[in-house]
């Protein structure tokens, strides 16, 4: 009984850390592989290019030609293709023989039933195409959703898309549903809470569940994200927050600020950046260069020369000597912290740095991309 329940919690063990784990393009000697959050190599640098993984897939070139490995490095579709972009909605786009085809991960070519000028990458389960000057949608299954007639659709982010028709902006979800009609001039991103920022006629307002609110005196709006309920807003030169509703609940007063997260927001005044609550309330004194969001462990990059890391009480917990960027593939990512751990440079290698300020595996590299979470 007792070795049944010991091999059972080990079986258990097994299946959560495959679940959880995660992989990092890494370059050195100008050869790419990945390494997990332990800092070890998975997959030595072999590759002359390759990609960070997506869906359980990274592309990677060998004897010329692209193809796809899994997280143990082995094939699971031969190099043969001229370029490859990654895995997305179960596809891939790939180019052979001076074609551009969408292929499964069996690498079996999918068929497309309507005609396309260019091929663009699925993103949230959408793909664009394109008709003359006019771009429409398909589903994985190649079907039409929406027939080309937007001359912009912006990448979907959370299930919505900015679009463009007769010069003038909305929002679609991936089921091509007109949310938001193309009615405004400028329009923001929309997230959960159905809540974004427009320009209608000269003035400037929300857009709450497709509806215009025209806010006195607001020349600009930031976008609203999804770990938050407030925004910053700009009013006479001066920045403060608003509502869902479009309610000032922090009266404009800095020359600069950021998104709230986890409780905390960067503010710029007189030259520096420090921080406040959702009350307004400067907890923590405007003193840096330069200031990022907090991460969900609760630590910020803040800047002097260099970047390090403070706590939600202003403490240094690293020094100030690391460069930061989410990296060339994930230009969206906050800086900081993801998951515990962080991308830095220091002596012009990159690397990761966990919270207690060591580095990941006690190693740098030329290049190293952020962590994907290869199965769920």
């Amino acid at each position: 009984m007792i070795r049944k329940i010991t091999f059972i919690i080990l079986l258990l063990s097994i299946i959560t850390s495959i679940k959880a784990q995660s992989l990092a393009l890494i370059r050195e000697a100008k050869r790419f592989g990945y390494i997990n959050t332990q800092g070890e190599e998975v997959i030595a640098p072999q590759f002359k290019h390759a990609k960070s993984f997506s869906e359980g897939y990274a592309a990677a070139f060998k004897d010329g030609k692209w193809g796809f490995i899994n997280a143990e490095g082995k094939w699971v579709i031969e190099p043969q293709y001229d370029n490859v972009k990654s895995f997305n909605s179960g596809l891939a786009l790939v180019f052979k023989n001076r074609v551009w085809h969408y292929i499964n991960k069996k690498g079996e070519v999918l068929e497309i039933k309507t005609a396309t000028d260019k091929f663009y990458d699925f993103n949230n389960g959408v793909a664009f195409i394109r008709t003359g000057k006019l771009v429409g949608l398909i589903n994985p299954k190649g079907d039409v959703i929406v027939k080309p007639k937007y001359e912009i659709i912006r990448r979907f982010e959370n299930g919505y898309a900015k679009i463009l028709k007769n010069k003038k902006w909305g929002i679609i979800n991936v089921k091509g549903e007109e949310l938001v009609k193309p009615l405004y001039d400028k329009i923001g991103d929309y997230n959960k809470n159905k809540v974004t920022w427009g320009v209608l006629n000269k003035k400037t307002g929300l857009i709450k569940e497709g509806n215009f609110k025209a806010l006195e005196g607001v020349s600009r709006i930031w976008d609203f994200t999804n770990k938050s309920e407030f925004t910053y807003a700009e009013s006479k030169g001066k920045v403060g927050f608003i509502n869902v509703d479009g309610e000032w609940v922090i009266a404009p007063q800095f020359k600069k600020a950021k998104a709230f997260n986890n409780g905390l927001a960067p503010v710029y005044n007189k030259g520096k950046w420090g921080y406040i609550n959702t009350k307004g309330e400067l907890t923590i004194n405007c003193q840096f260069a330069d200031a990022e969001v907090f991460s969900e462990n609760g630590l910020a990059p803040v800047k002097k020369l260099k970047w390090g890391f403070i706590n939600k009480n202003g403490a240094m917990v690293t020094q100030f000597k690391y460069e930061i960027t989410p990296g060339l593939s994930f230009k969206k990512h906050i800086k900081g912290f993801i998951n515990g751990l962080a991308r830095v440079k220091i002596n012009e290698k990159w690397g990761f740095i966990k919270e207690d300020g060591s580095l990941l595996g006690d190693k740098t590299y030329q290049n190293a991309e952020l962590f994907v979470i290869i199965k769920e």
